[in-house]
């Protein structure tokens, strides 16, 4: 009979500690925290503390040297004032390419253009030297091979009269032959490098939207 009692006892005991096992672990898990999906963690939070900051985006700045802000700024928003449909990007594609028809014209001795897009006194200078060149019966056979670079140099409004100077960076190809059609000199193997100061005005109360060159010069 003791002997019935007694392991009725550790019977009961061990289905005790069995229960308490299990009741003790769900407690444990009941009693934890379940992050929700916009809970940071600690590591996050800790990671978040000791981040550096993000610096912030810096402005761009345009100096004179970059092509696009000309030497004489203030120079170029009075054109720009006085002449609403004035573009400075589109005054350069033009100049670049009235710096190639004028340079093709000269060398074919293409007087009437060259009137076109001069004033009177550079056309007197190219009108003098193409003639000059006639008579010693020489040819030009020159090629223009490309424009480096055109940067404006300076600009001023005179009055009513815009005037802009650029220095063309350009690779040339040049040959002189005689009349017979012999090359006596250069080559158009090796272009040379030309540094051209070209400036040109408007009125700019003209209709006339173009621009006439009316200076030149070696930079």
């Amino acid at each position: 009979m003791i002997t019935e009692i007694v392991i009725l006892a550790m019977i009961a005991a061990f289905l005790g500690l069995r229960l308490y096992s299990v009741l003790g672990r769900r407690s444990e898990h009941e009693e934890e925290v379940i992050p929700h999906r916009f809970d940071r963690t600690d590591a996050q939070n800790d990671a978040r503390e000791v981040e550096a900051p993000r610096p912030m985006a810096q402005p761009v700045t345009l100096r004179p040297s970059d092509n696009r802000v000309p030497a004489n700024e203030a120079g170029v928003r009075a054109i720009a004032t006085a002449d609403s449909n004035f573009d400075l990007l589109n005054f350069l594609e033009g100049a670049k390419g009235a710096y190639g028809m004028i340079l093709e014209a000269f060398w074919k001795g293409d007087k009437d253009t060259l009137r076109e897009l001069t004033d009177d006194d550079v056309y007197e200078s190219f009108a003098g030297a193409i003639d000059a060149r006639e008579e010693a019966g020489e040819t030009l056979d020159n090629r223009l091979i490309r424009i480096e670079d055109a940067t404006v140099r300076s600009a001023e409004l005179d009055g009513r009269v815009a005037r802009i100077a650029v220095l063309f960076v350009a690779d040339i190809a040049a040959v002189t032959r005689d009349k017979d059609g012999n090359v006596i000199a250069g080559s158009l193997d090796d272009a040379i490098e030309s540094r051209d100061i070209w400036t040109f005005s408007r009125n700019v109360d003209a209709r006339d939207p173009n621009w006439i060159l009316d200076e030149t010069d070696q930079a």
